[in-house]
């Protein structure tokens, strides 16, 4: 029988993120990450068995994420316009972390990377960012042109890399508050949900308090 409420809502996780002052090699080979940079798979808390590796690092210049989705029975099945229901890597960030704040603030945000999506024919990957549900205050909208996006689709999964520069970062200060609301969601057209902490079910888009506590360690 499953749990009525999952283990991981029981726990407050909190996560080193990897400092690199070069950059990660945004080339779609995730050729520049190492272990360092790799971020848990709590499914494990659950019982479940993650579908994909993910990767998350920071220095001045913002902040970094990569995913490498395996065992897909189909191409990626992406669209901009309906980034929720596409295979697709979201990442929100509240940079003055408050593990009781239940509606997020000016200082959430939410971003999207997909390995399909975006060009002339659908076939580049892509980026975006997305307001969070019931707010108390929204960040500003970050322009697509803004967040760096590489993929390379293979024949049963991707790989994905994406970049969140540090000036979009609504109070981005990692000398003064070098801890940070962070959550990470796969979706997966094929395999379903790879989630950090917890699902739809327990309102992570709404509720910012669900998040994993990201701390920036050099």
């Amino acid at each position: 029988m499953a749990a009525l409420i999952p283990n991981r809502f029981l726990f407050d996780f909190e996560i080193p993120l990897a400092y690199r002052p070069d950059a990660p090699r945004l080339d779609g080979k995730l050729t520049g990450w190492s272990a360092r940079e790799e971020l848990p798979r709590l499914g494990e808390v659950d019982g479940r068995t993650d579908f994909a590796a993910w990767w998350a690092c920071w220095n001045e210049g913002g902040l970094y994420v990569a995913c490498h989705v395996r065992d897909k029975y189909r191409p990626p099945q992406c669209d901009a316009s309906r980034y929720w229901e596409s295979d697709v890597l979201r990442v929100c960030t509240n940079t003055r972390e408050a593990k009781n704040l239940r509606r997020a603030t000016r200082f959430c945000q939410q971003f999207y990377f997909m390995p399909a999506g975006g060009g002339p024919k659908g076939r580049q990957p892509c980026a975006g960012s997305a307001t969070l549900q019931r707010a108390k205050e929204n960040a500003p909208q970050v322009p697509a042109e803004r967040l760096r996006v590489a993929a390379s689709v293979e024949s049963n999964g991707y790989r994905l890399e994406g970049h969140i520069p540090a000036d979009v970062l609504v109070g981005f200060d990692p000398a003064d508050h070098p801890r940070m609301g962070f959550f990470l969601i796969i979706e997966d057209r094929d395999r379903g949900q790879q989630v950090l902490t917890v699902g739809d079910d327990l309102g992570w888009y709404v509720d910012p308090s669900t998040w994993a506590t990201a701390v920036l360690a050099r």
